[in-house]
């Protein structure tokens, strides 16, 4: 090997068979995975097509995030000469030389690297930072092939709920944690883990539910201490307005007969919440805790006839599209004495036409 890249490495083995990580400067990435712009069918492959979409979303994560990205480490295979020198510090530690005749396949983190790669054409301070890649040697299509099934087969996404539990960038996350934490109703049977809960399941409602109403509520609007006060002073005149929910609280009804029997532990309901406090977010002159008192003398149970083909099918299944969230909304208003605006009549007319 007349020239060579070297990489300072860590040594391991895994199943017998050896690989090195490495902290590669992200300056060196396009140099050593460059773009191939030639199709190639998925079974000549070492993993699944470039999703374009995904690139700028993970971009602008990088450039939004200068000072506290995370990102997890690129898996390759070495194609052609290398050699391990250990140091003299220990076996596994020392430097990874490989031919610059040799080739680099990416089994894992393509969307990684094409988003790092677009980020540093915007800031090219980063191609100072690093990030670990995981070298193997290369054996054949078949083994890259098998990497990236191995290292994508078993991973599991994190529920939107978890995700929002723990994320601190987004505003309406920590907005919605904090409300959901101040309401001791909501606090008790909302599930911060999952997105989807089962019959018997000792919560209620799901912290994303919440998260997409608020996100509905709010809009594109700046999240700040009075925004945050307005939702919470919302969600509890709600709480406390909704029968079923503070007959539960008395135990005057059990959570399996909540579930069966009414509407008002559905997530389509909760956003239509979010609906109608879009309304009063948007005009603060109403009085929030005056106007929902009404929601006391709501009908909230399945059967009621309010609901049939706006929340209900015929079959008794909930709907669950946007259609419904507005339609519930709708009704809701109309319940409490509330006008519709425009956009809402329209909606109204066209299910009453249908």
């Amino acid at each position: 090997m007349d020239f060579v890249y070297k990489f300072p490495v860590v040594k391991g083995v895994q199943a017998n068979r050896v690989y090195y990580i490495a902290m590669v400067p992200m300056k060196m990435l396009p140099r050593l995975f460059p773009v191939e712009d030639e199709y190639v069918p998925p079974e000549y492959r070492a993993q699944r097509r470039l999703n374009e979409s995904r690139i700028p979303v993970i971009s602008r994560y990088i450039l939004e995030n200068r000072k506290n990205y995370v990102f997890s480490a690129l898996a390759a295979s070495i194609d052609g000469e290398f050699e391990f020198k250990a140091g003299d510090v220990s076996d596994e530690v020392g430097l990874l030389e490989v031919s610059m005749d040799a080739r680099f396949l990416l089994n894992d983190g393509q969307h990684r690297k094409a988003a790092i790669l677009e980020a540093l054409r915007e800031d090219d301070t980063l191609g100072e930072e690093t990030i670990s890649v995981v070298f193997y040697e290369d054996k054949g299509l078949s083994r890259s092939q098998q990497i990236f099934t191995d290292l994508n087969k078993h991973a599991v996404k994190t529920s939107n709920s978890i995700s929002e539990l723990y994320d601190s960038r987004d505003p309406i996350a920590v907005m919605t944690r904090n409300v959901i934490s101040n309401i001791e109703f909501f606090d008790r049977y909302t599930d911060k883990e999952k997105d989807n809960l089962g019959k018997y399941a000792s919560n209620l409602f799901t912290l994303n539910t919440f998260y997409n109403a608020n996100k509905r509520m709010i809009g594109k609007k700046k999240v700040d201490d009075e925004t945050e006060q307005f939702a919470t002073m919302y969600w509890k005149c709600v709480a406390g307005y909704v029968k079923p929910w503070t007959e539960l609280s008395t135990s005057q009804i059990t959570k399996v007969d909540l579930r069966e029997k009414y509407i008002v532990t559905q997530g389509v309901v909760i956003k239509a919440f979010g609906q109608i406090g879009k309304m009063f977010y948007n005009d603060r002159e109403l009085d929030v805790s005056d106007m929902l008192k009404g929601l006391r003398d709501i009908n909230w149970r399945r059967n009621a006839p309010i609901w049939v083909k706006r929340a209900i099918r015929p079959d008794g299944r909930m709907i669950a599209n946007e259609k419904a969230v507005r339609l519930i909304a709708n009704c809701i208003k109309e319940q409490l004495g509330i006008p519709l605006d425009e956009d809402d009549e329209q909606i109204e007319n066209d299910f009453k036409n249908n």
